[in-house]
């Protein structure tokens, strides 16, 4: 947990994001609420696969539990070995390996949003 990490409430789609992601046994869930830094966007879900299998595996049950939420993506990039994103307009989904997340750092990146803690059901 990070010194931005704090315990607020987050939308419904934030918690079937992280609970989907959980279930698929992914690892190091991050939630960044962008409200008041980003014009574009509120949310950034991130979460860090093993495999292009896992990734994929990832994918699928966001876009599935999100379906039966109601929400269906804008757009989805990828598929890539390293990173798939799933745009809900509102929130942004990143899939990413490990050495992806590494390097593009998206956490630092947007150092100034808050971390809510958002714990799996």
């Amino acid at each position: 947990m990070t010194d931005s990490a704090t315990a607020v409430s987050v939308p419904d789609e934030i918690q079937i994001i992280v609970d989907a992601l959980d279930d698929k046994r992914a690892k190091d869930i991050a939630v960044l609420d962008l409200t008041g830094v980003s014009d574009a966007l509120d949310w950034f879900v991130i979460a860090t696969g093993d495999s292009q299998l896992q990734l994929q595996a990832l994918e699928s049950e966001v876009l599935e539990r999100l379906k039966a939420a109601g929400r269906r993506p804008r757009g989805v990039e990828g598929p890539s070995q390293r990173w798939l994103l799933i745009d809900y307009g509102d929130l942004i989904v990143h899939l990413m390996s490990s050495e992806a997340r590494a390097f593009y750092d998206l956490e630092g990146l947007w150092a100034d949003a808050a971390q809510p803690v958002v714990t799996p059901r």
